[in-house]
């Protein structure tokens, strides 16, 4: 092979580097939004999941005080536990993601649906508009001491 054969091969072959850098540095930046995105829907899942459950551990002690000192049967003002449900919904210190919640009481049970979403950061670029929707039911029922 002679000398300007070689130069002529790396002529060719010049820019094919920067070309795979970039090309790797746009599937890094990638993966880093994706991670950064989930990362961000599973914290805010978790804080409306212990939102849920403080809802409807609150409501579940809307005990029928009458009813218990009466018969000591262990039951539920609905009412008053759909009250107190989203007072401690309301005063919950993290509601970023909380678009709605659903709160049924009986008797017997409370039950809380939170719903909510949350947008993408850095994914926005990728598909603008988008957002991560999120669901979390809690249950709580109230229990005698004994």
């Amino acid at each position: 092979m002679t000398q300007r054969q070689r130069d002529l091969g790396a002529r060719r072959e010049s820019g094919t580097i920067t070309l795979w850098m970039l090309g790797l540095c746009l599937m890094l930046f990638l993966l880093g939004g994706i991670s950064l995105d989930l990362w961000r829907a599973f914290s805010e899942r978790r804080s409306m999941a212990a939102a849920a459950d403080a809802a409807a551990v609150a409501g579940a002690s809307a005990l029928d005080e009458a009813a218990y000192r009466s018969s000591g049967v262990v039951r539920l003002v609905p009412a008053d536990a759909q009250r107190r449900a989203r007072a401690s919904l309301a005063d919950q210190l993290d509601r970023r993601a909380l678009r709605d919640a659903r709160i049924e009481a009986s008797e017997d049970t409370v039950m809380v649906t939170v719903g909510g979403s949350v947008d993408f950061s850095l994914l926005q670029v990728v598909a603008p508009g988008d957002e991560f929707a999120i669901t979390v039911h809690a249950t709580a029922r109230p229990q005698a001491s004994p």
